[in-house]
């Protein structure tokens, strides 16, 4: 008898107690409505969000990219420009080259021309052109009629015609040359370039001439005895 009564009273105390168990568990879960709002919030707080570009707004990335390109472009378009200034230069150097070429030929014919010198018959023609080219770089006046007609009349075109006749043959300085000039003469009027002897054709010539032009103006106003 006493044994049951211990066994009943046993298991109506466990089901009571699952029982009470239970219904405190569902009133705990209740009580807390699930988890608080601090751990939400704290859950959110943790999580990291991405920011997202607006619609037509250029992100950071999107800029460094233009920026790359716009540089790359920069030094393209620069290198271009330099290469195109290296052609040019280049250009103008070969350009400058080839011109200093052509003036140093050109001064080497001037100079060969120069150094060679002219030729001229050994007659009276000859002598008579000979003659004017030296008195043109002397500023001699004179023309080759003139200077022809005054020998013709003065020597018949002799250079070593001797008048031994005149007052200047009686003074002992007679007149000799294609246009009879006497020694004084010929000393204070000789032209330098041409030789110091009084018989040379082209000496007696320019000599001539020079004191022709420092009295009468011009051998060419020189048509009798001077």
């Amino acid at each position: 008898m006493p044994r049951i009564s211990t066994l009943r009273i046993t298991r109506s105390h466990k089901i009571a107690t699952a029982v009470l168990v239970a219904a405190g568990s569902v009133t705990a879960i209740t009580a807390t409505g699930g988890p608080s709002e601090a751990q939400t919030t704290s859950t959110r707080s943790s999580v990291s969000v991405e920011p997202v570009a607006a619609a037509g707004v250029p992100t950071a990335k999107d800029a460094a990219e233009k920026a790359a390109k716009e540089n790359a472009a920069k030094e393209a378009a620069a290198k271009k420009a330099a290469a195109k200034a290296l052609a040019e230069k280049a250009t103008a150097k070969k350009a400058a080259e080839k011109e200093r070429s052509e003036k140093q030929a050109a001064n080497r014919s001037t100079e060969r021309k120069a150094v060679t010198p002219k030729k001229y018959a050994n007659n009276l023609d000859g002598w008579i052109r000979e003659s004017l080219d030296i008195m043109d770089k002397k500023n001699i006046p004179g023309s080759y009629e003139g200077l022809h007609r005054n020998i013709m009349r003065e020597s018949s075109g002799n250079p070593n015609a001797v008048n031994d006749w005149d007052i200047n043959a009686q003074n002992g300085i007679p007149s000799k040359g294609l246009l009879q000039v006497i020694q004084p003469t010929f000393d204070a009027y000789h032209v330098k370039g041409t030789p110091k002897k009084l018989t040379d054709p082209v000496a007696n010539i320019t000599a001539a001439a020079n004191y022709a032009a420092d009295r009468y103006g011009s051998i060419d106003n020189v048509d009798s005895a001077y």
